[in-house]
């Protein structure tokens, strides 16, 4: 679901910025002023495949399961549902209770204008809108062939004017009101991740009939925030959900996080208000930052050596209470293909093309020398990924990509058309285009950037239209098989595998490796798949990304977190702490 732009960069003020900017504010206001590098999609869950998509459903909608906000290594808890799921020995049934006396947010919608009781049979419909291909759901794969008869419920109403909801899927039913059953179609160990993921939150069929095409603007769900009003503009704010139900901190933490809790059995959610910044262009955001009107912030590029050295802050930030956290993140950037064009069949131009690229510069111009150099898909941290392994294509290396290029059919580039290649459309995107165009031109290859706004750039990948593109993919769950299903055939466009490659030994060995529960033979099996992307080049892999993200004095409870999606709810302002730090800007 993940798909995160690799070239948005945010950014921050330096020590010389911050003298003399400050904007008279309100401290005792109780809200938080964040920050969207990219503009929002909609709000429909089903269509939740990127980052900043993502981060916005999950302050409206809910799903069954969640992550522990201060647990590491990352621990799935009950969500809406009452408990974790009895499950059967063979691993194939799972059912859930689910709690009782949740609400959809109040909405016109409803009878009186009142939010109804959530039941099982919201979760049975919500599934089966994910199904339905008449919606072109783009987050189908994760549910695609693993509930039974799902998928047969799936064609057989794919040929009817409307799809019959009605019709009883066996691996999903209401048991009674609150009893919620789900049936395998084969064991599938990754299961309950689905239903911590966005994509399979719980939606109103009586919201979405009343809004129709409008739902996607329209968003009611039974989260901690609602969304009085949605326009594609530049700022989005929510305000408190006053029906959310009765949910607190957590009063348990690991040891790495036992600092943050201090409000802990509080009343979620901590914030009255959120302001979503809408900003690409990273100078904007840079300047909020700057005027403490957005509470935290990655580190820029262009900024780095000024406000970081050796992993602390500049005594000037430190002084303004700013605090820094660095976090390495389960992700990966790439540049990639698309294997309907089938110039990119062609191994040794692949190889080529990866032993042009000099990714170690890259990192120190883009990353400022932070990020893991990647050798494959998997990151470190998740089994499948081999930390003694070295990718022999990676360069560079130009005399053997000139080599290997002649090897291809195209010496010196001659015979190769021009490839155009898909970014999405901002300042560092750009730059980060032109480097990888010159790259390429020091053996003979000629690329011609296109961009496009991120919205527009997924579209292209949606559809198939492009030939070449860079991108990140953000776990969605801590295991390989979610990296390792980006290049898994029936996957393909739409799907999560805009890349359309699709090798029957390949997709053979990860329908094995996606049956097995955890063990060393699985992981023996991720490895061979890990490893077998980086030798094939079957993409570029770039690097795997740290987050070295500041925060201001008053921002309270921030940890980094990948899978953390819903974090918001946690986070509290310190107003009296914020008065006080304000008269220092």
């Amino acid at each position: 679901m993940r798909m995160r732009n690799v070239f948005l960069v945010m950014a921050l003020v330096t020590s010389a910025f911050f003298a003399g900017c400050a904007k008279k504010q309100d401290a005792s206001e109780r809200v938080l002023n964040v920050v969207s590098a990219a503009e929002i999609k909609g709000f429909d869950p089903i269509m939740a495949d990127d980052l900043y998509s993502g981060r916005e459903i999950a302050k409206i909608y809910e799903g069954l399961l969640a992550y522990h906000w201060l647990k590491m290594p990352y621990e799935l808890i009950p969500n809406l549902a009452e408990s974790m799921p009895e499950v059967s020995k063979d691993g194939i049934t799972y059912t859930f209770k689910i709690k009782k006396g949740i609400v959809f947010q109040d909405d016109a919608a409803f009878p009186g204008g009142k939010g109804r009781e959530i039941e099982a049979a919201d979760f049975v419909y919500s599934i089966k809108r994910l199904a339905d291909s008449k919606n072109q759901a783009t987050g189908w794969w994760i549910l695609d062939g693993k509930l039974k008869g799902l998928n047969e419920w799936r064609a057989k109403n794919e040929k009817l004017p409307a799809a019959n909801y009605d019709e009883e899927v066996v691996g999903l039913k209401a048991i009674d009101k609150h009893t919620l059953q789900f049936q395998l179609a084969k064991p599938f160990p990754q299961f309950l991740y689905a239903l911590a993921m966005g994509f399979t939150s719980v939606v109103s069929k009586e919201v979405v009939a009343k809004y129709g095409k409008e739902f996607i603007n329209h968003p009611v769900g039974t989260g901690p925030y609602v969304l009085p009003k949605f326009d594609q503009g530049k700022r989005i704010t929510y305000t408190k959900n006053p029906t959310f139900r009765e949910k607190f901190y957590p009063s348990d933490a690991s040891p790495e996080f036992q600092h943050l809790l201090a409000d802990a059995g509080k009343k979620l959610p901590l914030i009255d208000k959120i302001v979503v910044h809408v900003m690409v262009e990273s100078q904007p955001a840079w300047l909020k930052f700057g005027k403490g009107e957005v509470d935290y912030f990655g580190v820029p590029k262009d900024n780095f050596a000024t406000a970081v050295k050796d992993n602390k802050l500049s005594d000037d930030l430190v002084n303004k209470g700013i605090t820094l956290t660095i976090s390495p993140q389960l992700d990966v950037t790439y540049t990639s293909f698309n294997y309907d064009n089938k110039l990119f069949h062609n191994t040794n131009l692949r190889r080529a093309m990866y032993l042009a690229y000099d990714e170690k510069k890259a990192n120190e111009l883009f990353y400022n020398n932070t990020a893991f150099p990647a050798q494959s898909i998997t990151p470190p941290g998740i089994a499948g990924n081999v930390t003694t392994y070295k990718n022999q294509w990676k360069g560079p290396n130009l005399e053997l990509a000139k080599k290997t290029l002649a090897l291809a059919g195209y010496p010196e580039g001659k015979g190769l058309p021009e490839i155009i290649y898909d970014i999405p459309d901002s300042t560092t995107s750009r730059q980060m285009g032109e480097y990888f165009q010159k790259q390429m031109k020091q053996i003979g290859i000629k690329i011609k950037i296109s961009a496009s706004p991120w919205p527009e750039f997924q579209a292209k990948l949606k559809k198939r239209s492009g030939q070449m593109f860079g991108i990140a993919w953000g776990a969605d769950y801590p295991d390989a098989e979610n990296f390792l299903q980006l290049f898994y055939g029936p996957n393909s466009a739409p799907g999560a595998n805009s890349t359309n490659y699709n090798n029957p030994q390949y997709n053979k060995d990860f329908e094995a490796a996606v049956k097995m529960q955890d063990s060393p033979a699985r992981t023996a099996l991720y490895e061979k798949l890990n490893q077998y992307l980086a030798e094939e080049a079957v993409s570029l892999f770039g690097v795997h990304r740290q987050a070295y993200t500041l925060q201001h004095g008053w921002l309270r409870n921030y940890r980094a977190g990948d899978l953390h999606h819903d974090s918001l709810q946690y986070l509290n302002i310190d107003s009296a702490k914020k008065e006080e730090l304000l008269k220092k800007f």
